[in-house]
Parts: structure tokens; C-alpha cells; sequence
């Protein structure tokens, strides 16, 4: 990804000296404030002040540089767009693509409003393909911090992947396993690293998995106020006893066109979690599970817009003659996939809608 060498004062002055006024999020290694530059907004991270802190923070800035701009240009992962620094990298800063909208954590856990199911159905599939896109690279990037914060949105609501401080860059000519300690989120980060030699890419799956888990349910990965606080103890078994309705955001209703889809990814979800490392699927076989048996459904609110501006008794009429017809298919073939959504099932809730 090519990058630009900003003037470290041009940055000061893009942020107003970095004002309080200009901050927009803190992350685990730096401060994110919104600038104008060359009539383009922008994001700049700079480190943490204190001491320690920023020592640490350089750190994961310098990492953040190396993966971002090791990366080909992909319209699921944030634009690394340049950095400055000065003084021997003490004043470094990273200029950021910038994302108005928030985070996917705020959309679930802070907006009054919950995404719709068809939205969160987009969301899970521009997340996985983002991982999928790390993980086939070369070189191949784990990016070890998959988490509902580190997910962002575009000023046309498109997830985008962002947060490379803990990433690791594993080149053909690298060791396999980078020596630097597990790291993570609680509640993110997998059970089964625990060391440097445990990093895998299975790791990044079960991130992933929790983030589904998440997206459904808008429960909070660790919960110490419910039993159990934490979102796999509570969703799993819920899972394998098909008790599907349960794990779905409360706040929404599960419209009958919806039903298979988040049931469908309930289990890919449970299979990303899967306590034997060795059980997890690649994330391509998660992106083909989603692209396969979610892409087509996520069109299908268009359609039932469509079907509600007809006349009510013609539509009744029309879902009477194609629910013959379903029946007439589900005599001669029983065996039909559920992965295929058929037209008369929307027109069914069209036609009671109506």
C-alpha cells in the first residue's frame, strides 16, 4: 500500500495542536483524532503520552506501519494513508483512513436503534472476508486482535477491518512462530494460545467466531452481570439444543425469510469456537459457507418491499397458488437443501403482512 511522508507540523496543525476537541477514540495504543487534509478527513494516531505507555505505543505504531503497508489496497481492511515523525521516531504519527460511523462495538452495545438482521448478515460477510484476505496473503498476516471495537464503518456504513498494532506479518523466509507472547482481548482471544508456538490462524477463526456470536445476540462478550458472563458458555449450548430464537437480539423480531440464515450461522459460528483447535474451519471455508447460503438472502428486504406495494387480495391470491405449489415440492422432494430460500416463503409473509 503506498503511503505518504506527511510533515510532522502540518499534523499538528491538521489536529489544533491535538485538541480534546478534535479526539475521537483512544485505543490500546494511541489517540485518534479527525483532521483536514488537502480538503480530505482523515484520522491521525499518535502514541500514548505517558512514559511506558509510549514506549509500548511505538511499538504497535511501528507494527501497525510494517503489516498496513506490507497490505494490497482492500476495501474490508482500514487505508494506512502515510505517517510523519520527527526526533528520532519520537513524535511518529499514523494518518488513517477515516471512519465516521463508529465502531460495530457502539452499533451493538450503544446506538438506540439495532441494526437489521439483513445489515448484520453484510456485516459478518465483509468481516470474513477481511480475515480471509489476511490469511491468504503473502505475506500472511494474523491480525490477533479481532474484536466488535476494532471493526469501523465508512461514511457508507462498509465494515472495514482496522487495529494492526498486534498483528504478525509471516513471511515465506520468517520463522513460523515470532517469538513475542500471546497476546489479545478477553473474551476475543483464544483459550488455546497460549504461547508463541500455539499462533496459528485458527487463532484469528475463533475471534471471528465470537464476533458472530456477538453480532446475533448484541450480548457483550463477558458479562458479569448474567450467568454465564461469558457469550460461548451461554450461546453453545443454546446452539446444540437449537434453541435459536434464545441467542437472537431480543430487541428485533426473526422474520420467517431470516430463520435458516442465522441459524446457519449460529453453527458456523459454534465451529469457529470449537475448543479442538483442529475442528476450526479456514476462514475460506467460512467465507464459502457465507457466500454460498447468506449472499442472496441479504437482497431479499428489497424483494419484500417490492411484494408489500402490491395489492393485498392479489397477493394472497398469488402466496395460495405458490404455497400449492411448495407443497406439491415438498411431496416430490423432501430432500431439498436448507440452504435454498424459496420465493413463496417471502411471499407468505408478504401476503400476511398484507
Amino acid at each position: 500500500m503506498k503511503m505518504v511522508d506527511f510533515d510532522y507540523d502540518q499534523l499538528v496543525k491538521a489536529t489544533e495542536s491535538f485538541s480534546p476537541t478534535k479526539l475521537i477514540g483512544k485505543g490500546s495504543h494511541g489517540m485518534v483524532y479527525k483532521a483536514i487534509l488537502v480538503n480530505k478527513l482523515v484520522a491521525i494516531k499518535k502514541p500514548l503520552d505517558q512514559y511506558h505507555a509510549h514506549q509500548v505505543s511505538l511499538l504497535k505504531l511501528d507494527n501497525e506501519i510494517c503489516v498496513l503497508s506490507s497490505l494490497p489496497e482492500n476495501p474490508h481492511v482500514i487505508s494506512l494513508l502515510g505517517t510523519s515523525h520527527q526526533d528520532s521516531n519520537k513524535n511518529k504519527l499514523l494518518v488513517m483512513e477515516f471512519m465516521p460511523n463508529g465502531s460495530l462495538h457502539d452499533l451493538l452495545h450503544v446506538a438506540s436503534t439495532p441494526p437489521p438482521w439483513p445489515k448484520r448478515v453484510e456485516i459478518a460477510i465483509r468481516v470474513a472476508r477481511a480475515v480471509q484476505f489476511l490469511h491468504q496473503g503473502e505475506p500472511m498476516v494474523i491480525h490477533r486482535d479481532v474484536k466488535s471495537a476494532n471493526i469501523l464503518f465508512d461514511s457508507d456504513w462498509n465494515a472495514k477491518l482496522a487495529d494492526f498494532g498486534l498483528a504478525v506479518l509471516l513471511r515465506v523466509d520468517s520463522p513460523s512462530h515470532p517469538s513475542q507472547p500471546a497476546a489479545g482481548t478477553i473474551g476475543y482471544l483464544d483459550p488455546c494460545y497460549t504461547t508463541p508456538s500455539k499462533l496459528s490462524t485458527k487463532n484469528d477463526v475463533f475471534s471471528f467466531g465470537i464476533v458472530l456470536l456477538e453480532i446475533i445476540s448484541s450480548r457483550k462478550v463477558i458479562d458479569i452481570y448474567k450467568s454465564p458472563a461469558s457469550i460461548v458458555d451461554w450461546a453453545i449450548p443454546l446452539i446444540k439444543e437449537q434453541r435459536i430464537e434464545q441467542i437472537c437480539d431480543a430487541r428485533l423480531g426473526l422474520p420467517t425469510y431470516m430463520s435458516s440464515t442465522i441459524r446457519h450461522m449460529l453453527n458456523v459460528a459454534a465451529s469457529c469456537v470449537s475448543s479442538d483447535v483442529a475442528c476450526r474451519p479456514t476462514m475460506m471455508d467460512v467465507v464459502k459457507e457465507i457466500e454460498n447460503c447468506f449472499i442472496e438472502r441479504v437482497r431479499l428486504p428489497i424483494w419484500s418491499n417490492m411484494l408489500r406495494s402490491l395489492v393485498p387480495t392479489r397477493m394472497k391470491k398469488l402466496a395460495k397458488s405458490l404455497q400449492q405449489a411448495k407443497c406439491a415440492t415438498e411431496r416430490s422432494d423432501a430432500d431439498v437443501p436448507s440452504g435454498k430460500l424459496f420465493l413463496w416463503q417471502v411471499l407468505d409473509d408478504a401476503a400476511d403482512i398484507g
